[in-house]
């Protein structure tokens, strides 16, 4: 039975979560259709340039992300004390800049707000308070993104239905370990897959982006204004209407979070970003099959650091997702979640002793 999203995402237990979301069939919507011959590696472009701009608006950073033919994968903190701190003006601007918003809320923002009773200015803040919890919501976060890349892609291609297979799936991180492995896991999609040699040629990905830059067609003007000459169904959540492409191709774009290797910034990643780049470096060469005798009998000093095997770090590179459930972790991380949800057993447990050795 699955279990409901309130209960895989609780900030009590983690901020960090891992996020992966497939086409429909498993399709090549976003790469090369064999069928037809045609490619939309575009859209890929899409997805990249989508989760910036939400990143800019919710009150949620992005620390790697890789955007397969098929799927793509996304690790994110969610900063509830951040959205907190916002005005009810703030959280508005921010809300309507993805959703038109009723009238009332347009009024409350321009300058006819004194005119407003106060039953009417009340109501408006009763949904300020909605849209602040929306704002830190991963759900949220996920829906907007996914409904705005799903008809966009329909509208290009002219028809109806499906495109992403269904909900997101997603693994809570919870703690340095199992960010680290999640992150390492994400930006080395590609490698992994044979479709890079190296993580900085792998396109579309964090690793990518924090290395040289983003490519040139994400976020591209032209791209923008071609696909603003289609016209895009309405769409609705949960009453919401989402505003069209035409209308959030310009909205700015977040920087990926940045590395603090002293763990005091909050809303940075706890690690130094070149330790980070060796060992995804290592963990890449390790996954090349071609390469013979590429392994360094020298391990990256971020394993020795964090207690963790590195062979059996690289093995677990290759199959995050299915040697872990919801939750990764360490052992002791994974069975105090276990007791808080009032589960029996959690996936991932034999993995967890196996490659996250202190613990």
């Amino acid at each position: 039975m699955t279990a409901p999203r309130s209960v895989l995402v609780s900030l009590e237990d983690t901020p960090w979560y891992h996020c992966v979301c497939r086409c429909v069939r498993r399709a090549f919507l976003c790469g090369e259709d064999q069928l037809s011959g045609l490619n939309f590696d575009h859209r890929r472009g899409w997805i990249v340039e989508r989760i910036q701009q939400l990143a800019g608006l919710f009150a949620i950073d992005v620390a790697a992300y890789a955007v397969m033919s098929n799927h793509y994968h996304i690790v994110v903190r969610i900063d509830r004390e951040r959205v907190l701190e916002w005005s009810i003006e703030e959280v508005l601007r921010r809300w309507t800049a993805l959703f038109t918003g009723p009238l009332l809320v347009t009024r409350y923002l321009s300058a006819s707000r004194g005119s407003m009773s106060r039953a009417e200015i009340a109501e408006v803040e009763a949904l300020a308070e909605v849209y602040r919890g929306r704002l830190h919501d991963l759900s949220w976060f996920m829906r907007t993104l996914n409904e705005h890349i799903a008809h966009r892609a329909n509208a290009e291609d002219g028809v109806k239905g499906r495109f992403w297979e269904g909900r997101f799936k997603s693994q809570a991180l919870l703690d340095e370990k199992a960010l680290l492995a999640a992150m390492a896991y994400v930006d080395l999609n590609p490698v992994r897959a044979g479709l890079a040699e190296t993580p900085e040629t792998s396109d579309y990905t964090s690793i990518q982006e924090r290395v040289v830059g983003l490519p040139e067609e994400v976020g591209s003007e032209a791209g923008s204004q071609e696909t603003a000459t289609i016209k895009n169904p309405e769409i609705t959540l949960d009453g919401e209407r989402l505003r069209p492409e035409a209308e959030t191709h310009a909205l700015p774009q977040a920087s990926l979070m940045p590395f603090d290797p002293t763990a005091q910034t909050p809303w940075a990643v706890p690690f130094a970003f070149k330790d980070y780049l060796e060992l995804v470096d290592w963990t890449g060469r390790a996954l090349r099959a071609d390469k013979s005798g590429y392994i360094e009998t020298r391990e990256p000093k971020m394993l020795v650091r964090l207690g963790i095997d590195g062979e059996r770090f690289i093995g677990y590179s290759k199959r995050l997702l299915k040697a872990f459930g919801t939750a990764v972790g360490a052992p002791a991380a994974l069975v105090n979640l276990c007791a808080r949800r009032q589960a029996k057993y959690l996936r991932g447990i034999r993995a967890a002793r196996a490659v996250f050795v202190v613990g």
